[in-house]
């Protein structure tokens, strides 16, 4: 009974934090960025933020690929993703993308997690041998009893992304509302073909972490995509755009190992040692 209720807790401090409704003035905002209720201060704003200066499995971190251990057993990321209903929502720290009855699903562990949203964080939260990217795409995962991993997407300034053409509109209607718009409240995107977001597996990294916002909850699965993918600067400048100052640039600074292993899934490796 208390996994259950502590699972369950999990899941609404998850929800309370992603799916929070604001007002434009930012009056139910209890976090931002930078300042007085920056990073650095999280874990005082409030008793249920304590994880994010107390806990040691905090994310991001950074990613240096010779330290990291290739895991034979680790399998190959089981993403099914096809099209789905989908609705997109300004939550003041993020713009988020939407999935309620969604039958997308990847599978870690053995264990399928279903699709509940996806974001994105301007620039790139986790780094790879030091480098930082221009964005970092949070594909966030739950399953019945509260368990959470995320497939993260990083990407560089290139050429365009055909996901994102796909809410171009909504982008641009949140946008235009600005404080006239209730923060929080979805607007329908219709019918998103996720497919395209189905690629560059082939190589990932895997950590056991945290949220990157509060309240920071620990014991998030860390898949970092190995594959870097583009979107040009008016593409970013766009997901960007319906946020306010600050929040434009909503990365949190990278976290300590603290002795954490990072794991690495490469195919290539795997088929040569299979021949």
């Amino acid at each position: 009974m208390a996994t259950t209720k502590k699972s369950a807790l999990c899941v609404a401090l998850m929800y309370s934090c992603f799916l929070v409704h604001h007002a434009c003035d930012h009056g139910g905002v209890t976090f931002g960025y930078s300042g007085s209720t920056g990073p650095k201060y999280w874990g005082s704003l409030s008793p249920n933020f304590t994880l994010c200066s107390k806990g040691i499995q905090q994310s991001p971190i950074e990613i240096v690929k010779d330290e990291a251990v290739y895991v034979p057993q680790l399998e190959p990321l089981e993403r099914d993703y096809t099209a789905t209903n989908a609705t997109i929502v300004d939550n003041v720290f993020n713009i988020a993308v939407r999935y309620n009855d969604t039958a997308e699903t990847v599978k870690v562990g053995g264990i399928k997690y279903k699709l509940k949203q996806l974001h994105w964080h301007s620039p790139s939260e986790h780094t790879i041998n030091g480098e930082r990217f221009a964005m970092e795409l949070h594909m966030v995962h739950v399953t019945e009893d509260g368990n959470v991993t995320v497939v993260a997407i990083l990407y560089r300034y290139g050429k365009p992304d055909p996901f994102l053409f796909q809410i171009k509109e909504q982008l641009a209607e949140l946008y235009a509302e600005g404080c006239k718009a209730e923060k929080g409240d979805p607007l329908p995107i219709g019918v998103v073909d996720m497919t395209e977001l189905r690629q560059g597996a082939d190589i990932y990294y895997r950590y056991v972490g945290s949220l990157t916002a509060p309240p920071c909850t620990e014991n998030v699965i860390w898949n970092i995509l190995g594959e870097v993918r583009e979107m040009t600067k008016e593409q970013a400048a766009d997901l960007m755009a319906p946020l306010e100052g600050s929040y434009r640039h909503n990365s949190r600074p990278l976290q300590q190992l603290n002795g954490r292993m990072v794991q690495l899934y490469d195919k290539s490796l795997k088929i040569r040692k299979m021949m």
